[in-house]
């Protein structure tokens, strides 16, 4: 029988984690030849999977929410022709399986277990879970209720496969670097009147893009900070790739500017909306959210005044955290006067910065801010 896998791409940027985020066809539908059958998410972007050939979705390898590799069999496709050699020459079509094995077949085995111990009927308990499959948490709470249990009441909301793979990421990141934080103020004067010059000529850059520049001086200065960890040496890029932390709807993207040493304030300030408008709108591409060399968490755009976000091990050595702008009395050649502060930290894997270095950073950073001289 011509069957033929769909399997997940062969390429995967280390430290990524992929999950099957939704199937778009199942068992028994036709599907033609490239159309996309499943969705793949990871904690920066998804993705679709097309199918190979044209034919019947013969078989569903991996569930809604598990995690896929490289490489992995995500499903098997009946060509058309095996297809037309297995249809029966007359007769009623093949009834669909009863609803009863469809949601047994999306049951764990823990699940199993506990259904069986307490000898339940999986169809008697509600699921709020994707698919209407049944979780053990959900089965647990159906046999507490029934004991009469004083249990508080809640509600299970599952993860997103973003989520899991944010949460993965980020124990990890901590399971493998030493982080250290930094901290210090900048005042913004000088920035806040350039943008009002610029204004008359149109729209200004945002304050996201006055940091950009500025972290390019800074990693000009301190070229260790554009770098990652490897056992044998460290290896420093001579491009300044720098990823922008952006909200979306269930989590956290980073789109990156690359070569952003190459651009100017004006131009980084255009790069900057699209990819923050795209990013809203679900609409990166894989190369959008790739290559990362160094990244900046503006975390005040949501009224945080201090933060210390997490270094990616597996790419980048340090991560610029971004204050709210809040006026502060601060004391000028003796005078107090309220100017627009922001508190900025460098967050670093110890083991590629020390405390020097990495106050040498901050310092140029902070320098390029107050200087008033933006390119």
């Amino acid at each position: 029988m011509a069957v033929i896998d769909v399997r997940m791409f062969a390429e995967q940027k280390e430290g990524t984690e992929s999950f099957v985020a939704s199937w778009l066809k199942q068992p028994g539908d036709r599907v033609g030849a490239y159309e996309p059958i499943v969705e793949i998410s990871t904690d920066k972007v998804s993705m679709e999977v097309p199918a190979p050939a044209a034919g019947v979705l013969a078989e569903i390898l991996k569930a809604e929410g598990e995690p896929v590799a490289p490489g992995d069999v995500l499903a098997r496709i009946r060509t058309d022709a095996a297809a037309e050699q297995e249809r029966p020459a007359a007769g009623p079509e093949p009834k669909e399986a009863p609803a009863e094995s469809a949601d047994a077949a999306g049951l764990t085995p823990a699940v199993r277990r506990l259904l069986k111990q307490h000898n339940l009927d999986p169809s008697a308990i509600p699921s709020s879970g994707r698919g209407k499959r049944l979780t053990y948490q959900e089965v647990a709470d159906f046999i507490e209720k029934r004991k009469g249990s004083a249990k508080p009441a809640s509600r299970m909301v599952p993860h997103t496969p973003m989520r899991r793979a944010i949460a993965s990421h980020m124990a990890r990141s901590m399971q493998t670097a030493p982080h250290v934080t930094a901290v210090f103020e900048a005042d913004l004067s000088r920035v806040l009147a350039d943008r009002e010059t610029r204004r008359a000529a149109g729209e200004p850059p945002s304050i996201t893009a006055y940091l950009v520049r500025a972290a390019v001086a800074a990693l000009a200065e301190v070229p260790e900070a554009n770098a990652r960890w490897h056992e044998e040496g460290l290896e420093i890029f001579e491009d300044f790739n720098i990823g922008i932390g952006t909200a979306v709807e269930g989590g956290l993207m980073v789109p990156v500017i690359h070569r952003a040493r190459e651009l100017t304030l004006e131009q980084t300030a255009a790069r900057l909306r699209e990819l923050t408008d795209r990013a809203r709108a679900g609409a990166l591409t894989p190369e959008e959210v790739a290559g990362g060399t160094f990244t900046i968490s503006n975390h005040g755009v949501s009224g945080s005044l201090l933060a210390a976000p997490i270094v990616i091990p597996h790419d980048q050595a340090a991560v610029l955290g971004a204050g709210k702008l809040q006026h502060r009395a601060v004391v000028v050649e003796g005078r107090i006067e309220a100017r627009p502060m922001m508190y900025v930290t460098l967050t670093i894997d110890h083991r590629v910065l020390d405390a020097q270095r990495t106050n040498a950073f901050l310092a140029k950073f902070v320098e390029t801010l107050q200087s008033g001289l933006f390119s």
